[in-house]
Order: C-alpha cells, then sequence, then structure tokens
C-alpha cells in the first residue's frame, strides 16, 4: 500500500520550517491584519486561535498522514486509499496550487517592486495616492515583476527538496521573524499605538457574530496551507521516524506566532497613523501598497524599514510560492513521470501564462471581468473560497468514511507511544471540519453572486 519517493526531508525540522515556511505568506502578512480589524480585533483573533489548534489541527494531521502513508502527491493517495467515488478531492489538492501559484507569483511581482524602490531610495514616490494603481495598471512592469519573482521560485524548487526547499527556509524563516519582531516593536514605539494594540488583542464579545467564525475559518485554511495538496506532497517527503503529532503542533505555532506578530506590525501603527480609525486597516491589498508606506514615511526611517518590511514580506511570499509549487512538480513528477528540471519548467510557463492574465486584468485587459472580477480576484476566489472547501470536505469523508480514523491514527502513532489530542482529532474530522467546510463554500459563493454580504 505504500511507495517510497527519493526525496525526502532531513528530519523534523527541515519538515517543520518547510511546512510552515508554506503556511507564513502573503495571507498572514496583510490578509490576517485586515481581517482582524474588520471582525473585532481581539474577538477575531480569539476565534482564529481556537480554530487553528482544532478544526486546523485535524486538517494538518490528516493531510500529512495521508501524504506519509501512501508516499505520493493526493491524485495517488487518493487512488492507492481507495478512494475511486472521492477521486475528485485527489485532482482538486493539486490543481489548486496550480491556479494559485500565478496570481501568487503577481502579488509576489509587486513586493519585488516596491522593495527594489526602497532600495533605490525612491521611499517618496511610494506615498503618491496613484502610484500603486498607474503601476498595476502598466502593460509591462508588472508583468517583468512578476517574471523577476517567479524565477526566484524556480531556482529554489529546481534544486529538489533538501537541498533546495529546506535550506532555503531553513534560513528565511529565522531571518523573517527577527523583522517581524523589530517592526511590531518599532510600531508600538508610535504615538497612540498602545490603544490598536488593545484594540488587536482585547477580545469584545458584543463585536462576535457568525461572519467572525466564518472569516476566521476562511484565513485559516488559507493561512494553514490547508486543502491546497501541499501538506500531502510534504507529508510523502516525512520520514518514517518523525513524529506527527510533534511536527503538527510545531507548525500551528509557528503560522498562529507570525499571524499575530503580523497584526502587531501592522494593527496599532495604522491604527495610530489613522487616528485611531479601523476602516483604515480594512483596505485589502492597497493597505500594503499605500498605507503602509504612507504610514512608514510619516514614522521616519522610511526607507531603512521599508526595506525591511518589504523584505520580510518577499521572504514570507517566497516560502509559500515554492511550497506551491513543490505541489505542483510533485505531480507532474509522479503523474507523468517526467524529472524535476522538465516539470519546473512546464510549470513555469503555465505560471507565465496565467500570471500575465492576473497581470494585464488591471491593465489593458481590465474591461474583461468573471462574476464582476478581475482574473487575479476571480483566480482567488475560485481556489481559495470554492476549490479548497470542496477538497477539504472530501479530506474529511475520506479519513472518516472510507479508510477510517484509525488508519489516520496508526500513521500518527508510528514511533509514538500516545496521540495526545486523538479525542479532538476525531471529532473534528468527523463533525465539525466537513460542516464548516460546507458553511465556508456556500457563503463565499452567496457573497459572490450579492445574495450576502461579508
Amino acid at each position: 500500500m505504500e511507495t517510497n519517493k527519493k526525496s525526502s526531508f532531513s528530519g523534523r525540522l527541515g519538515y517543520v520550517m518547510a511546512a510552515a515556511g508554506s503556511a507564513v505568506g502573503l495571507g498572514n502578512i496583510w490578509r490576517f491584519p485586515y481581517l482582524a480589524a474588520k471582525y473585532g480585533g481581539g474577538t477575531f483573533l480569539f476565534t482564529y486561535i481556537i480554530l487553528a489548534f482544532t478544526v486546523g489541527f485535524a486538517l494538518l494531521v490528516s493531510e500529512t498522514a495521508l501524504g506519509r502513508k501512501t508516499g505520493n502527491n493526493p491524485i495517488k493517495a487518493y487512488k492507492i486509499l481507495g478512494a475511486k467515488k472521492l477521486k475528485i478531492g485527489g485532482w482538486l489538492n493539486s490543481i489548486i496550487p496550480m491556479l494559485i501559484i500565478p496570481y501568487y507569483c503577481v502579488v509576489g511581482g509587486w513586493v519585488c517592486k516596491y522593495l527594489f524602490e526602497y532600495l533605490k531610495g525612491s521611499s517618496q514616490i511610494l506615498t503618491q495616492d496613484t502610484y500603486f494603481s498607474n503601476f498595476i495598471a502598466n502593460p509591462i512592469s508588472p508583468a517583468f515583476w512578476l517574471v523577476v519573482f517567479a524565477v526566484l521560485t524556480f531556482i529554489v524548487v529546481i534544486k529538489g527538496v533538501e537541498k533546495g526547499i529546506e535550506k532555503v527556509s531553513k534560513i528565511l524563516m529565522p531571518i523573517l521573524v527577527v523583522i517581524a519582531i523589530f517592526i511590531s516593536i518599532y510600531g508600538l514605539m508610535t504615538p497612540g499605538a498602545i490603544e490598536g494594540l488593545k484594540y488587536y488583542i482585547i477580545p469584545d464579545f458584543s463585536r462576535f457574530s457568525i461572519m467572525t467564525v466564518i472569516s476566521a475559518m476562511g484565513q485559516m485554511f488559507y493561512s494553514l496551507s490547508i486543502a491546497m495538496g501541499i501538506l500531502i506532497t510534504f507529508g510523502s517527503y516525512m520520514k518514517r521516524d518523525v513524529s506527527i503529532e510533534n511536527s503538527t503542533r510545531n507548525v500551528e505555532f509557528f503560522d498562529t506566532a507570525i499571524a499575530i506578530m503580523a497584526g502587531l506590525m501592522i494593527i496599532p501603527a495604522v491604527f495610530a497613523f489613522s487616528g485611531g480609525d479601523p476602516d483604515a486597516l480594512q483596505s485589502g491589498p492597497s493597505l500594503m501598497f499605500i498605507t503602509l508606506p504612507k504610514m512608514f514615511d510619516s514614522m521616519g526611517l522610511s526607507t531603512v524599514v521599508g526595506i525591511l518590511f518589504f523584505t520580510l514580506v518577499l521572504f514570507a511570499a517566497l516560502t509559500s510560492s515554492i511550497a506551491l509549487t513543490e505541489s505542483a512538480v510533485s505531480t507532474f513528477e509522479d503523474e507523468f513521470g517526467w524529472h524535476r528540471k522538465k516539470s519546473t519548467v512546464i510549470l513555469g510557463f503555465i505560471m507565465i501564462a496565467l500570471g500575465s492574465l492576473s497581470c494585464f486584468g488591471y491593465g489593458p485587459l481590465s474591461w474583461i471581468k468573471i462574476i464582476g472580477m478581475q482574473f487575479l480576484d476571480f483566480f482567488d476566489f475560485l481556489t481559495n473560497s470554492v476549490l479548497m472547501p470542496i477538497a477539504a470536505f472530501a479530506t474529511c469523508i475520506l479519513v472518516s468514511k472510507v479508510i477510517g480514523l484509525k488508519t489516520v491514527e496508526a500513521e500518527v502513532l508510528r514511533g509514538e507511544s500516545t496521540f495526545r489530542r486523538r479525542k479532538i482529532f476525531n471529532f473534528m474530522i468527523k463533525y465539525l471540519c466537513p460542516i464548516f467546510a460546507v458553511i465556508i463554500l456556500l457563503s463565499s459563493i452567496a457573497n459572490a453572486f450579492g445574495w450576502i454580504k461579508i
């Protein structure tokens, strides 16, 4: 029932750094603070932490265990486990990264451009209200920076698992944490930032609503790399003597800590910069590319802080992009028998082609809309709000109904004496996880078509 892959992580640290790297990305840096501000600050934070260590834990363990047990990509993992009626789950887990990578590289390219401008000492032009909109509407510049970011990703992936992904993750993740701590402390020293800190960390349950739970759940899927094929792929590289439960706990902690620090970096400082207006935080991508450069400029040392911040964002984006690309490359290697270089190059063409659509969707192709969305927004909606909940639901059914909970438990217990959170895992994967996946799917579709407003 099991197959062995030649590639593997050197040990637990290698897996944890790579899996945490996949989880820590753009979603943590701007999406988490944006949602936290919108849904009550401390109330959202409290809800997210509870969900991450219950529902998130169950799905992290499931996908990692399925990957290690089968030693294969999601498509073959589902086949090996006899899930013929659920094979769509395996296909979705493999297709989702191929749809995410192109538009993710577009945003990664934006980050490269801003870091380049800060390194040039051109921080002042970044504070102009129209700079960002003019840049993304340009028919050439965003495409150039898309290619730059994609090449950085390819260089790491083409080197393989241990020499590429693991080695880079071990270097970038600690640096990312140090920079995040520095910027957080610097931001908290801004006059008026303490009020923003209180708003962020002290729960006010009068602000709690069902949308707080739905939004926190959606962010958790996005942030922990659940239902993207990444964890199944990385699980297939995990050695048999590495503890799945301990590794999962480390990934949970690392990802949640970075998300909390992202909030500490952004919410108190922007809160102070805007004079205590939480709405200033609810501007989506423009928060990172319009509001923050202005905030850095007002704080002084704008060039230094800007370089540090966008270096941090670039590292976070790269670790996630590498993980997504690796998941897709693994599928090509296993399904078509291609070697790593060929798989990476072919995926590169797919990334550039679809990524160009997302680039030009704000410029020459801005007249084209899908359900009222530009290409980048549509790909984001399709993957995160539609396909990922379906893939997660399929995983829950596979574990609870097809192979049985005992199968995953046995894999978790390989080399271990106990499965400490077994009861939580069983309850979550059997009942709450599939329910939440369905709620996210239905609410997201209803919101896209204007039936409800999230």
